[in-house]
């Protein structure tokens, strides 16, 4: 499986998370989240380890969770803290816990070594937390898709004209040359389109009339978290690259968590530099994001589906795939370095290379 494990995931929004354990899947691995008796997200492995009933099937009870077969009990550490019928509670009764972590109403888990678990290394913005920019936490757009391709998917402007011919674009940019940047750790692609009609989110939201000047710049944060800078500004004003908050820009952020080979869940939200504060806007801009984002899935569940049929021959690579072909690369390098533990380097070795 082509999972990069030591890595920070999201599970889902902070308000989705009541006082009912919630039965999740990510990289293949079943885990039940529940707030403990702080109201903390906690998340344990889904099995009790007595006759494997998913713990997820069981109850809170004082923040622990009481399996609902034989009432073991298990805190949010995975310590069973009782066993019915019995005073004591076996050293091997236990289940594993994952690091979690809230921040900005998002639930993060991370799914690898514990001990390199590393809260400095969630995914963050400045605009996260400036007031001037309004955070909506969007849907959950469940895909039956391989993570990579639905990744790979959000860092691809050219499909926008072709998908997304009503809503994100417009058959004006088909040809409009994509820049792609895979030199630092995020990868970007990006493309200006100058002095055209805006297309019909804008339309819609941004209230332009006249032509604009508009960008859409991608940004993938391996392993699969995705950030779609876009927007809109008057043609007349010039804008420059780097000035892009003096038009209307909005921040689509895609955490895209892998819940095993053939199924995706894309958690998706936005930040904004206008109509901040407005509900009313949150729920125009998100009716226009799930037809869009209905529009990638449609094609990336067929995509899926074809791949999982026999290949008569090798796909062809065009040069849209920079970003992509990067990104994969990428993947395989950290899967390949998490399957080999680095013991460091040797002390007096007996082997020398010339």
């Amino acid at each position: 499986m082509d999972f990069v494990r030591n890595s920070w995931y999201v599970v889902g929004w902070s308000n989705d998370l009541t006082d009912q354990i919630a039965p999740h899947e990510i990289l293949g691995q079943r885990i039940a989240v529940f707030r403990n008796a702080k109201g903390q997200a906690s998340a344990l492995e889904d099995r009790c380890p007595h006759r494997l009933l998913p713990l997820s099937k069981g109850k809170l009870v004082g923040g622990n969770i009481q399996c609902g077969y034989h009432g073991m009990t298990f805190n949010a550490a995975g310590t069973c803290v009782r066993v019915p019928g019995q005073d004591n509670t076996p050293d091997r009764a236990f289940v594993r816990a994952f690091p979690v972590v809230e921040r900005h109403g998002v639930i993060w888990i991370w799914m690898g070594d514990e001990a390199l678990a590393d809260e400095s290394d969630i995914f963050d913005i400045p605009e996260l937390s400036d007031p001037k920019w309004h955070i909506h936490h969007g849907g959950h757009l469940h895909i039956k898709a391989h993570y990579l391709n639905v990744a790979e998917n959000l860092v691809d402007p050219a499909h926008v004209s072709f998908v997304h011919p009503t809503t994100l674009g417009n058959a004006a940019s088909e040809d409009v040359p994509v820049h792609v940047s895979t030199s630092g750790d995020v990868i970007r692609a990006w493309r200006w389109i100058r002095d055209g009609a805006p297309i019909g989110f804008f339309q819609e939201f941004g209230g332009f009339t006249g032509n604009v000047d508009r960008w859409h710049y991608y940004d993938l944060h391996l392993p699969s978290t995705a950030v779609i800078d876009f927007g809109s500004v008057d043609t007349k004003m010039n804008c420059p690259e780097d000035e892009r908050d003096r038009g209307v820009r909005i921040f689509a952020i895609h955490f895209v968590t892998p819940v095993n080979e053939n199924y995706t869940i894309d958690h998706w939200m936005h930040l904004r530099n206008t109509a901040v504060g407005e509900d009313a806007a949150s729920t125009k801009i998100d009716a226009m994001f799930e037809i869009a984002f209905a529009e990638d899935k449609a094609i990336l569940e067929a995509v899926h589906e074809e791949e999982q049929r026999p290949q008569p021959r090798k796909p062809v690579r065009i040069a849209i795939d920079k970003g992509p072909t990067v990104y994969r690369k990428r993947i395989r390098e950290r899967v390949a370095a998490e399957a080999i533990e680095d013991l460091g380097d040797p002390v007096n070795p007996s082997f020398h290379q010339e």
